[in-house]
C-alpha cells in the first residue's frame, strides 16, 4: 500500500507509532514486523518476527481467560505514559491475558497494568487466521450503501452482481498492479473513488481522468497502459475534494483500499483469488461484530 506523503503528521497515533519504530531503527510496515515496547524503560527492544513478542507475553502471563482488569484504568495508564496515544476502546482478548487497544485505525496490545505494548498481529495457529487483521476489518467497517457512488467511476464487468468500492491514487504504483489484478474479475461492479493524496500531480491526473468524455476508459488507459489523460477544461467540476474528505473521515491513509458490501475493508493489493474469496463472503455477511 502507498501511504500519503504527509500521513504521519495527520494522526497522533501515527506519530507515536513511527516515533517508537524509529527509535528501534525499524521502519517497516506493521504487517512485516512486530515489536514489544516496555513503557517507561530507557530502551526499546525490537523483535523482527511476527508474533514472537506475543508468544513471549503469553508465556509470561499465561493463556486462558483474560484477567480481571478495568479498561478505563488501562486507558488512563496508557494516557499517562503516552499522552499522544488516542484510544477509542480497550477490550480483553483470549490470548495471553493481553488487552486490545483500538486507536480508530490500528490495533495494539498491552497487559492489565499497561507495562508494555505489542505492535504486530496475533496469528491463530490452528487455522492460520490473522486475528488482528480480521478484528481490525470489523472495527473499521462502514455502511456500504451510504457511500456517495455518484462521486466514483463506475466500472461494470459481466452481470455486475457483486459490488465493491475502491479508493486509489493515480500515481500509486501498488494501485497499478492492483488494477491489473482486479481487471480480470468477472460479474462485479467497481466504484472507483479517485483519491489524490500522494502528490500535486495526483490531483492533476485525477481531475483529467474525471473530466474525460469516457472516465472508465481514461482511468484504465492510464492505470493499465500508461496512456496520459488529456488535459481537462479549466471549468470542469469534479468531486476530488469531497473524495479526500470522505476518505479522511473513513481513515483511509493510503491506497489502494477496498470496501466490500458487508462494510469490511482490505488495505493494499491482494491476489485475485483472495478478492474472489472476499467477494463471496460479502454476499453472505456475518453478524455485526461486538465492539
Amino acid at each position: 500500500m502507498t501511504k500519503r506523503r504527509d500521513w504521519p503528521s495527520t494522526s497522533h497515533n501515527a506519530n507515536l507509532y513511527w516515533s517508537l519504530r524509529c527509535r528501534t531503527g525499524d521502519r517497516r510496515h506493521p504487517s512485516e514486523s512486530s515489536a514489544v515496547f516496555t513503557l517507561g524503560a530507557p530502551f526499546v527492544h525490537s523483535i523482527s518476527k511476527l508474533c514472537i513478542s506475543l508468544v513471549a507475553a503469553a508465556l509470561l502471563w499465561g493463556c486462558g481467560q483474560p484477567v480481571a482488569a478495568n479498561p478505563d484504568t488501562i486507558k488512563a495508564e496508557l494516557s499517562r505514559k503516552f499522552p499522544d496515544l488516542k484510544t477509542e476502546r480497550i477490550t480483553p482478548t483470549q490470548y495471553g491475558n493481553l488487552f486490545e487497544v483500538f486507536t480508530g485505525t490500528e490495533i495494539f496490545y498491552t497487559d492489565a497494568k499497561a507495562t508494555f505494548l505489542v505492535l504486530g498481529s496475533i496469528m491463530e495457529l490452528a487455522n492460520r487466521t490473522n486475528v488482528t487483521e480480521d478484528r481490525l476489518n470489523k472495527l473499521t467497517a462502514i455502511k456500504f450503501d451510504d457511500l456517495p457512488f455518484d462521486n466514483a467511476i463506475k466500472i461494470v464487468r459481466g452481470n455486475g452482481s457483486r459490488r465493491m468500492a475502491v479508493f486509489e491514487d493515480p500515481l500509486c504504483g501498488f494501485c497499478k498492479r492492483f488494477e491489473a489484478e482486479i481487471n480480470t474479475i468477472e460479474n462485479v461492479t467497481i466504484y472507483m473513488f479517485l483519491y489524490p493524496i500522494l502528490a500535486e500531480d495526483s490531483t492533476v491526473k485525477s481531475r483529467n481522468i474525471w473530466c474525460a468524455a469516457d472516465r472508465q476508459t481514461a482511468w484504465l488507459d492510464w492505470m493499465l497502459r500508461d496512456k496520459v489523460p488529456a488535459t481537462a477544461a479549466a471549468n470542469c467540476a469534479n468531486p476530488l475534494q469531497q473524495n479526500v474528505a470522505l476518505g479522511q473521515r473513513m481513515r483511509v491513509s493510503g491506497t489502494p483500499v477496498t470496501f466490500f458490501e458487508d462494510g469490511e475493508r482490505i488495505v493494499g493489493a491482494l491476489p485475485k483469488a483472495k478478492f474472489e474469496e472476499k467477494l463471496a463472503k460479502a454476499d453472505r455477511p456475518d453478524p455485526p461484530a461486538k465492539k
